[in-house]
């Protein structure tokens, strides 16, 4: 099921990133791709760059970008890719559990981490998405307003699966 986006109900189309693994080693399985230390080639040319919690202040440095001038306290992607194409960087923050327990209550901070992840990039004009991959757990009922919620912030999610497109990147060659 794709929430938070464009396509049917349970059609599936293209490629997914499932977060069973992290996206650089999902990206390297995919036919035209190569990640390495980070940089994302798609046919031999750069297509972006995957950073995982701190990795992501390195990036900022390279930017010239001081974030606790910016910001109060860091934030650590689960994972995230700038796609330069897109001039996008997109946080991808994975949410999988069986039973009630704080993650509920996290799902209702995206507003403000998109905002501070904003604040950060801004400066560097990168556009900021912010995408909940979250676990089935979350189709119950009892999370029907935080998702509105989700989607009424800006922000997006899927359930068990990203479509690729959704992430700024190209399909894999086939």
């Amino acid at each position: 099921m794709i929430k938070g986006g464009t396509g049917g109900g349970n059609t599936k189309t293209g490629l997914f990133f499932e977060g069973k693994t992290d996206l650089a080693t999902f990206l390297n399985l995919q036919k035209g791709y190569e990640v390495i230390d980070g940089n994302v080639y798609f046919k031999g040319k750069l297509a972006g760059r995957i950073f995982k919690k701190y990795g992501l202040y390195k990036f900022l440095e390279e930017l010239n970008i001081d974030w606790k001038a910016i910001i109060s306290k860091r934030l650590l992607p689960d994972d995230s890719i700038y796609v330069i194409i897109k001039n996008t960087l997109y946080i991808i923050e994975c949410k999988i559990q069986h039973v009630p327990g704080s993650v509920d209550e996290k799902l209702q901070t995206c507003d403000f981490k998109k905002k501070q992840y904003q604040k950060l990039f801004s400066m560097a004009n990168v556009e900021v998405e912010y995408i909940y991959l979250l676990g089935i757990w979350f189709q119950q009922p009892q999370y029907r307003d935080v998702l509105d919620y989700i989607i009424s912030v800006g922000c997006s999610y899927y359930f068990s699966y990203i479509p690729m497109e959704k992430i700024g990147l190209t399909m894999p060659l086939e």
